[in-house]
């Protein structure tokens, strides 16, 4: 894509005037809390270093210190260029930051943020001055299991598949001069049927601006060819159009159009300029895709054709940075590794990736589910902070096409009384019709696993070792499966009381988890493995029973790669491979049936 900027944080909405401030701070612990009461964002007090976005815990912070430290301070200088203060302004964005963020500038306040997974910003612009300015951040955590915290532990040590705490700045942190008179985000809606691409604008500038004299111009090109141009007056805050972006030169095809699959992810460069009295204020460099996945019955389409995911289970953990990518290499070595399984697709579980993973899943073709990270306590508080980080998140990566689920609740985490309790399914449902009000395109499963209220799909979790038992199980006993009776040793049905089956589509969405690395340590689901050729044999039946239901369209594989305790990757957590991955893609891709013949 022309908008690529290697390692630029933000890829579906690039400018050209950015810095990043990645890498060493000044930093210190404040576990008495004492920090703002003696001013640290006046008169910094920290001895210690830290290597930014990694966290304190981590080896490639320069610290490791895997302890709980809840209060924790941050220290660095930025430039400014004071010329460009007179049309711009200065924002400050932390990627990823757990879990409260407060930001002072040159020892005033400029703002706080809460939630450790969605993107933030500041506008610091009143607070800088051209040269050296101070910039000082205090983070806030704890072991609440009412906020949203994911795979991340609530006690001092590891248990079951929660793994070392991440506190504070994990994410990029950067700054960009944004023209005063511009846009504050796109969304971009792909309408296959017509041909059309649907724009909503955010206009980012002062009342007295909006107007006639105000115009914000998309320019869309395909491979360096022009495809469609289309201008529309600002006149209000929220304005939006609808381009026709068909061609039939060259490039054209059923619609008019190239689509988007994990075959052929073809996408589209689209442009927007500002024009404010006829001159350009504002540049902004993004892409798109002609794509539609909706559900039809027990199917599931992409671009009008039966969708078989062959998706694994991806918590994104590295050795020595743990939810931090070390880089974006590694980002893109998970992704051409997950291919070279014979994955279509993957379930980012428990967390929300960097975006530049995504825009390489958009790029290589990358089926993604987008799951948000579980609080483990209902209360009206983990209400709040859930529905508002995941409906931020939402927001931030409406427009990677990649995404093609979203998976708001995991197996009853934070609705641990779902089954029965009213309120909590309230809250299901809530979540849902939330996300579906941003978001018509694509499938909500709000409970993934078991004990579904309201979903698009239904998708169960089944950690059977014989492929014979798991086949006869959903095939001589469906009727029982898709009820509220309980189906298998997990002790969970499918469905919450009160909800019955109307006709989605299944998809086992976590199975295998098969634990194999020739010594005594760590864990996996079922009896441990100890040869290649055990492990083979079992991936292969248990595989092979799941593609022969004839009513599910799809399965995840539980997982890419081991992580801390947990012994069931394909990969150690060093990304190497257990088993030859040529074997592994045979049996993903091995076609049964009718159905396995759309995979």
């Amino acid at each position: 894509m022309k908008c690529y900027i290697k390692d630029y944080p933000r890829p579906q909405f690039v400018r050209a005037d950015w810095e990043n401030l990645n890498g060493s701070w000044d930093f210190d612990f404040d576990d008495e809390n004492a920090g703002e009461k003696e001013k640290w964002y006046q008169e910094f007090k920290g001895d210690k270093k830290i290597n930014v976005p990694f966290t304190y815990e981590t080896k490639l912070s320069g610290i490791q210190d895997e302890t709980r430290h809840d209060f924790i301070w941050y220290h660095r200088t930025i430039s400014v260029d004071g010329e460009k203060l007179e049309n711009n302004r200065y924002i400050l964005h932390f990627e990823g930051s757990d879990f409260i963020t407060k930001v002072w500038v040159n020892g005033a306040y400029a703002g706080s943020h809460r939630g450790g997974y969605a993107r933030c910003s500041f506008d610091v612009t009143n607070l800088v001055h051209d040269g050296e300015n101070e910039l000082t951040v205090k983070v806030e955590d704890s072991y609440d299991p009412q906020q949203p915290r994911g795979k991340q532990r609530w006690i001092k040590e590891n248990f079951g598949c929660w793994y070392i705490q991440t506190t504070g700045i994990w994410k990029t942190v950067w700054s960009e001069y944004v023209p005063k008179i511009g846009l504050a985000s796109v969304k971009m809606t792909p309408d296959l049927q017509n041909a059309a691409l649907k724009l909503e604008y955010e206009v980012d500038a002062a009342e007295e601006v909006l107007g006639e004299d105000l115009i914000v111009t998309a320019s869309v090109s395909f491979k360096g060819v022009p495809v469609a141009k289309q201008s529309v007056m600002a006149n209000q805050k929220h304005v939006g159009t609808t381009m026709n972006v068909s061609y039939y030169g060259s490039i054209g095809l059923e619609w008019g159009v190239c689509t988007w699959t994990p075959s052929q992810p073809d996408l589209y460069d689209i442009d927007f300029t500002v024009i404010y009295k006829g001159e350009a204020v504002d540049e902004i460099g993004s892409y798109f895709a002609m794509r539609e996945i909706r559900i039809d019955g027990p199917n599931i389409l992409l671009n009008g054709h039966p969708l078989y995911q062959r998706l694994i289970l991806d918590q994104g953990y590295w050795r020595d940075s743990h939810l931090t990518a070390p880089s974006e290499e590694a980002l893109i070595e998970d992704i051409d590794k997950i291919h070279a399984l014979g994955y279509n697709g993957l379930r980012k579980h428990q967390k929300i990736e960097d975006e530049r993973f995504l825009y390489w899943c958009d790029v290589k073709g990358m089926l993604v589910w987008s799951e948000m990270a579980a609080a483990y306590q209902y209360s009206d508080y983990a209400v709040e902070e859930f529905a508002k980080e995941w409906m931020e998140i939402v927001r931030q990566n409406y427009n990677h096409p990649c995404i093609i689920t979203w998976t708001p609740i995991n197996e009853s985490w934070g609705v641990s009384q779902v089954e029965t309790r009213r309120v909590e399914q309230h809250f299901t449902e809530a979540v849902y019709h939330l996300t579906k009000s941003f978001d018509m395109m694509r499938p909500v499963i709000v409970n993934d696993g078991w004990e579904h209220t309201i979903s698009d799909i239904i998708t169960l979790h089944d950690y059977e070792e014989v492929g014979d038992t798991l086949y006869k199980r959903y095939t001589e006993y469906k009727d029982q499966i898709m009820t509220t009776e309980v189906y298998h040793s997990s002790a969970k049905s499918a469905f919450a009381n009160g909800y019955e089956y109307k006709g989605q589509p299944m998809i086992i969405s976590e199975y295998g988890g098969i634990a194999f690395n020739n010594d005594d340590s760590g864990w996996g689901y079922g009896n441990k493995v100890n040869t290649k050729e055990d492990f083979i044999r079992r991936f292969d039946d248990i595989t092979t029973a799941v593609k022969k239901i004839p009513y599910c369209c799809g399965f995840c594989y539980t997982q890419v790669s081991d992580v801390q305790q947990e012994i069931n990757g394909l990969m150690d957590i060093d990304r190497n491979f257990k088993v030859e991955p040529e074997v592994i893609k045979e049996i993903n891709e091995r076609r049964i049936g009718y159905w396995r013949s759309f995979m």
